[in-house]
């Protein structure tokens, strides 16, 4: 049939289905296809919070979102254009989002009275007025891909589990992505098991075949590629990202890289990762908890090598002592806090940005360590090299504040030129440092560098540069154990002032106020980012004049910060937390920051920050009362 095709600018879908129905890697198909045909592209997977819910659930309902479009883009959008759903609960899950005239592709095979009642259905959707806001292609998924597989020696179970790669099909017809890439995955992945690697395949094609032949789909559509700086891109997630971050950033260092680590949802992914690259010099241990992994990783810093840790919330509450430790040893330490819901357990699967107090303060005694949050999930790459950079140049932990949003979400990658890449190498104590009054030279572990006030790197082991270790109080300079109150309080102050001056190493804060009229500023940190920036083009393109500042550095903030936040009638700090960030700002600074938080375990919509935007532009640019004195006072 020939077939009208309609050229869109940008997309967004969602595949939805219970936990077993393959909708993360239907969606990773699809997205990776978009990434080879050229689109800029973000994603938002939404995993269940348990690890095997009933089917057919609420609780067990999977999706993936993909924004893809013709020209940059910042986030996966607020609302998808199509929903994919694989089953009543689905549906019901993710009804809610949808704006009216979307398209909803269902699979009626599994609209059972039964599966309809799990999910409070008394009568079906597909029968009353619940969809009559929407375009809805209502197809028999399940049966279509039995009967495209009836020629295969498979149960009938077996072939209903390929449904997933017949809506990959019908959907990568549907918006012209190419077919060749999945077909190839899909004989690499089940290159041992030939009978499901040709039903799949075979199920992928049905559903392509099928859009192009029935008349249920009238129209195709066509997203043109972005126009992007040239390179060689790929598609990645955040934990990919962050995990190539650490290898470079332990290349740059010429250092081993060790992650001691304990597994946790969201950031199991950066063990899974780091563990494939032992050619790269990268050693991974899982170890039996959260307390031995940091150990390790702190034990390996100690020997010379780059010890990093990864790990949730949760997970960053029971190292907070060996953290400790790693402060009064001053040796360079990155911690990863991919964060999520809390508190306790919390919500394993969703995000949050509620970790911020913890990683400020949460260790017993005067504590400092530097904070860095990457923007997106490519900026992950970028915010672990300087982790890295600051942790071993200032030879000090260093918290990473990740979060699952962009952990797990993904973006188009321009592969960096590594020559490009900044030189890491930080040389180790090789001899005696300190000359004593008759004339000897010794090692002092804490004479200090004037500049960074870092104190010497010595490797265990080598001759002359003996020292002590542990966590009770050193005497500045020689090291030995001391309980003297001056000196306590002296070593307290210098290790604080160390972190405050990385501030004079870090760049000033930058501001993106096209007019140069704007009386309100809009600040955020970490994956606010992409809603933010979005929210902002809205509101430019209306007419409203809107500054906005990303964080990237928080401990310390940036020099210029207080200069910034001051040249403002009003700031807003959008948060996914009750107003930590907000918190800071107004205790350092004494400016009124005004909070706009969100703890739901979502993240921003662009939409709701558009609106608050504009609702405080317009406070800031009304009209003033005018008050009348009284008459005694003229």
């Amino acid at each position: 049939m020939d077939k009208q095709v309609q050229q869109l600018d940008r997309v967004i879908i969602r595949f939805a289905g219970d936990s077993g129905d393959g909708m993360q890697l239907t969606g990773d198909r699809f997205t990776a296809e978009t990434a080879n045909f050229g689109n800029d592209l973000a994603t938002w997977p939404n995993f269940p919070a348990e690890i095997r819910a009933p089917a057919g659930t609420l609780a067990g309902v999977s999706s993936f979102q993909l924004h893809f479009a013709d020209h940059d883009i910042m986030t996966p959008g607020d609302a998808p254009n199509v929903l994919v759903a694989m089953n009543p609960a689905a549906l019901r899950a993710n009804l809610h989002d949808l704006p009216r005239g979307a398209m909803v592709i269902v699979d009626t095979d599994e609209f059972t009275k039964r599966n309809l009642s799990k999910v409070g259905y008394s009568v079906s959707p597909l029968e009353d007025n619940t969809l009559q806001a929407y375009h809805v292609h209502a197809l028999a998924l399940t049966q279509l891909t039995v009967d495209a597989l009836s020629s295969f020696e498979l149960s009938r179970k077996d072939a209903e589990r390929a449904k997933n790669m017949f809506a990959l099909g019908l959907l990568s017809w549907l918006y012209g992505r190419p077919a060749e890439g999945t077909e190839k995955f899909l004989r690499d992945k089940f290159a041992r098991k030939p009978d499901i690697r040709d039903a799949n395949i075979a199920a992928f094609k049905a559903g392509w075949n099928y859009g192009e032949t029935t008349e249920d789909f009238a129209v195709s559509y066509s997203v043109a590629p972005a126009k992007m700086p040239g390179g060689e891109y790929r598609n990645i997630t955040g934990n990919t990202a962050l995990s190539y971050g650490l290898i470079a950033g332990a290349q740059l260092a010429k250092l081993p890289l060790f992650l001691g680590a304990y597994p946790i949802t969201p950031a199991s992914d950066i063990l899974h990762e780091l563990s494939k690259h032992k050619g790269m010099g990268v050693r991974t241990f899982q170890a039996e908890d959260e307390i031995a992994g940091v150990g390790a990783a702190l034990g390996a810093s100690f020997g010379g090598a780059l010890g990093v840790t990864s790990t949730s919330g949760p997970g960053v509450v029971l190292k907070a002592e060996t953290i400790g430790l790693a402060v009064s040893l001053e040796l360079p330490l990155v911690i990863v806090d991919v964060q999520r819901g809390g508190p306790s357990t919390g919500l394993p699967t969703k995000t949050e940005q509620s970790d911020l107090l913890m990683a400020m303060f949460g260790r017993n005694g005067e504590c400092p360590l530097a904070i860095v949050a990457p923007q997106s999930p490519t900026d992950c790459f970028d915010t672990a090299i300087e982790a890295i950079r600051l942790a071993t140049k200032y030879r000090t932990p260093v918290m990473l504040l990740s979060d699952g949003y962009i952990a797990n979400g993904s973006e188009p990658w321009l592969i960096p030129d590594v020559t490009q890449l900044p030189d890491l190498q930080t040389p180790f104590a090789t001899a005696a440092n300190h000359e004593t009054e008759n004339g000897d030279r010794v090692f002092w572990p804490y004479k200090r560098d004037p500049k960074t006030l870092a104190r010497p790197w010595a490797i265990p082991g080598t001759p002359g540069l003996e020292h002590r270790i542990g966590g009770i109080e050193k005497a500045d300079g020689h090291g030995n154990i001391s309980y003297d109150p001056a000196n306590h309080d002296l070593m307290t102050r210098t290790r604080q002032a160390k972190i405050d001056g990385i501030a004079n190493d870090i760049p000033k804060l930058a501001v993106d106020d096209p007019s140069g009229k704007a009386k309100v500023l809009i600040l955020g940190w970490g994956s606010t980012y992409g809603p933010i920036g979005a929210a902002c083009r809205r509101v430019r393109l209306s007419g409203g004049e809107i500054a906005s500042a990303h964080l990237r550095h928080l401990n310390p903030f940036p020099e210029n910060t207080g200069e910034v936040l001051r040249s403002y009638d009003r700031v807003i700090v959008p948060e996914m937390n009750l107003g930590q960030l907000s918190m800071l700002l107004r205790a350092k600074y004494l400016v009124d920051v005004m909070g706009f938080n969100k703890v739901q375990g979502l993240p921003f919509s662009i939409e709701e920050l558009e609106t608050a935007i504009t609702d405080v532009i317009a406070s800031v640019n009304a009209p003033k009362p005018r008050t009348r004195r009284p008459a005694g006072d003229r």
